[in-house]
């Protein structure tokens, strides 16, 4: 009897992991999902997608005064009329869910849904960091070659945009196909990073630690009141970069252990769950919650000066052309809290990426650093539910970048990646560059969402001497 009621406990348990991860995956939210079409079809309508959009005048508007009360009533502030498109709508999601076959039409109103997350259409509780663009933009220089392969896979695949960089130059360069989704978009469009943004705190706490922020990566974060009395007290940076911090009992990538989702964003609610949790033998544990408290752990050393730090690291030190976005959760304490969401146009996620390629082969303060994670990388040895999808096939895992890939081992990569398919790897040895945007993938090998990653990915850093 005794050993009936341990296997009930365990499979109620179980089963609340299961709904907080359907509920979390894919950057979700404790809000209720609402399918704002008509923001939408207005999104099309001004954008001159009129071929999807059946228009209708409501006369009612046209008589009422603009911003009234009866004005927004009569919801005059929303587009009048319909699309035209077999959209399938996947509840409590912001995203494709990871397991769909979605039509083309379903794939325009989900990349419409994830680029303009960043106009507060959806969830007013987030504002930005926005880094404006540099005065000297660095310009690529380009040797452009035709590759059928990388055609064929942008017009069955949802990958937005594929380039590969080869010693100092693009060599290839596509995106979707019009007719498949490179109407929607352009080369400014900025694009979601899902999980990539961990990699760009990564990046950022290097440069924190250069600027004198940060000690080292041996630092420990006592000196933090936020994490008193948590596991996460008295250990160092590292183990936090790593995501090595002994945690695993406690929380996973999509839930806590009490079988509530961790998709919060929230620090305090996050160390409210930790206090008086006992640090557990070290062991990787991937999830979201880490970057954003290395992240705030960043802000709360840099003080007023956070901003200067991320303008000096990506307005200055990268050198973007366009802007480029972190999320902000604007309605919690210290000034709100810094999470690692981030927005990018295709060419900009190059240009960061080449400057980290750049930052370790001329050894300079933050290629040492670079070198240093790399070096204190662990192994991943993932057994759990939520382990690597097939576009990421790596062991090992350093300052929030993916090391050791499937075929390349021996070569030295930092790869970035998000839900999605999105994926940048970064081979400093060769000096090559493979970046990703992804709208959706599937592991599933057989799925038309399965994009060849050996090929995309792997091979270009392979082959080269």
């Amino acid at each position: 009897m005794k050993n009936i009621f341990i296997i009930f406990v365990i499979l109620i348990f179980q089963s609340n992991i299961a709904k907080a991860a359907n509920d979390a995956a894919g950057f979700e939210s404790e809000v209720v999902f609402e399918n704002k079409v008509s923001y939408f079809n207005k999104w099309l309508f001004d954008n001159g997608h009129f071929k999807y959009v059946n228009k209708k005048e409501n006369k009612i508007c046209e008589n009422e005064i603009k911003f009234s009360q009866a004005w927004y009533l009569q919801q005059c502030d929303k587009f009048q009329g319909s699309n035209n498109l077999k959209i399938k709508f996947y509840k409590n999601r912001w995203q494709v869910h990871p397991k769909a076959e979605p039509n083309r039409d379903t794939l325009i109103y989900y990349l419409w849904k994830t680029i303009d997350h960043i106009k507060g259409t959806f969830d007013t509780n987030w504002s930005f960091y926005e880094i404006k663009p540099s005065d000297e933009p660095y310009e690529f220089k380009s040797n452009l070659r035709e590759d059928k392969f990388v055609k064929k896979q942008l017009k069955k695949t949802a990958i937005l945009s594929y380039i590969l960089f080869e010693d100092d130059k693009i060599v290839i360069d596509e995106v979707s196909p019009k007719n498949r989704l490179g109407e929607f978009f352009n080369d400014e469009t900025k694009l979601r990073s899902n999980s990539v943004g961990k990699s760009m705190v990564g990046y950022l706490a290097g440069h924190a630690i250069c600027a004198g922020y940060i000690d080292s990566i041996d630092t420990k974060l006592n000196d933090w009141p936020l994490i008193e009395n948590t596991l996460y007290h008295n250990q160092k940076l590292i183990d936090l970069l790593n995501m090595n911090a002994g945690d695993h009992k406690h929380v996973t990538d999509v839930a806590f252990w009490d079988g509530t989702s961790n998709d919060d964003k929230n620090l305090d609610v996050y160390m409210k769950k930790m206090n008086g949790k006992d640090k557990s033998k070290s062991k990787y544990n991937y999830h979201g919650m880490l970057p954003n408290l290395v992240f705030n752990y960043i802000k709360y050393k840099s003080g007023d000066q956070f901003e200067n730090l991320l303008e000096d690291v990506f307005q200055k030190h990268v050198k973007i052309k366009n802007s480029v976005i972190f999320f902000k959760n604007k309605n919690l304490p210290h000034d709100g809290q810094a999470n690692s969401m981030f927005y990018a146009d295709r060419y900009d996620y190059l240009r960061i990426a080449r400057t980290i390629m750049n930052d370790y082969q001329n050894n300079n303060c933050v290629g040492k650093y670079l070198k240093n994670i790399h070096e204190r990388r662990v192994k991943k040895n993932t057994t759990e539910e939520f382990e690597d999808p097939a576009y990421n096939p790596s062991d090992e895992y350093g300052g929030y970048f993916h090391m050791a890939y499937s075929g390349i081992k021996d070569r030295v990569v930092f790869g970035m990646s998000g839900y999605g398919g999105n994926s940048i790897l970064i081979s400093p040895e060769t000096s090559t560059i493979t970046v990703i945007n992804s709208l959706h993938y599937r592991s599933k090998p057989s799925s038309k969402f399965h994009y060849n990653e050996k090929k995309l990915s792997i091979k270009p850093i392979k082959d080269k001497k």
